[in-house]
């Protein structure tokens, strides 16, 4: 009962948070999002053990200039971005060699892209028009997708989704997850129609986008899920309690965040 308290009540103060950070938007919104990501790309390399080594530092730089890019864009062209921090890893490995093992490299590398490029995804949804309605769907098919998902699974789960990488997870509930992230998307963009000035079209669209949010969230969930039990780990950190670390409690929007920023731009407009 206690944990469970302990869990709700963490919570309550991450709704709280994202509510302020996320309706006061612009540069604050884009710190918040570089913080959020420095600590989650510091908890992915302490598995790889290489969260305070040379390597690891660039990866932290990357992200600092990254995030720069986003404000400043003094980077022309995303792709100088991505050769840049591949070749500047490889001087790393070359001569520092034996210092890292490949794998290390790699994670490196994909770090900077798994969390902080796709996490920044928030923050240029928050940026496109009607986006600070649009940016709340990201939590919306994420966490209510897990919730009801839970919810479901609970009460009529009996077919395992994937027994050996997540046991309590069912199809049932992955059904659920997917329904009740629509049922509760229509119910949002009905309530917020006459503000965010939408039409029943684009509302079809949303829901869509929403139905295909959820299922790549839970996808999000089991990817870190898989990463956790490869290094025999139970929780990414401690910060949040009863959550575990930003890995833990954001596994699931990583991968919402650029799926709604992107379907949005497209199909509702820029």
């Amino acid at each position: 009962m206690k944990s469970f308290l302990v869990r709700l009540g963490s919570g309550i103060v991450l709704v709280i948070l994202a509510l302020i950070f996320i309706i006061t938007g612009g540069d604050f919104l884009l710190g918040v999002c570089g913080v959020v990501s420095l600590i989650g790309l510091f908890e992915l390399y302490r598995v790889f053990h290489i969260e305070k080594s040379p390597a690891g530092i660039l990866g932290y730089l990357a992200v600092i200039v990254y995030y720069l890019n986003e404000k400043f864009s003094f980077i022309p062209e995303q792709m100088i971005f991505v050769l840049g921090l591949l070749v500047l890893l490889m001087f790393v490995y070359v001569f520092t060699y034996p210092k890292y093992h490949t794998e290390q490299l790699l994670a490196a590398f994909f770090g900077v892209f798994y969390v902080a490029v796709m996490l920044s995804c928030i923050y240029q949804t928050r940026m496109l028009p009607n986006g600070a309605y649009i940016v709340w769907l990201i939590f919306l098919c994420s966490w209510g997708c897990d919730t009801c998902a839970y919810a479901v699974g609970i009460l009529i789960g009996k077919h395992k989704m994937t027994p050996k990488l997540s046991p309590k997870k069912s199809w049932e509930g992955a059904v659920g997850g997917v329904v009740g992230t629509i049922l509760l998307t229509l119910l949002y963009c009905f309530i917020f129609q006459g503000r965010m000035g939408t039409t029943n079209r684009d509302i079809a669209f949303l829901t869509g986008i929403c139905a295909v949010g959820a299922v790549i969230s839970m996808i999000g969930d089991l990817t870190a899920s898989a990463i956790k039990r490869n290094y025999d780990i139970k929780d990414y950190g401690k910060l949040i309690p009863g959550h575990g670390g930003i890995m833990d409690r954001f596994d699931s929007v990583i991968f919402t965040a650029p799926i709604i920023y992107y379907l949005a731009f497209y199909l509702i407009g820029k």
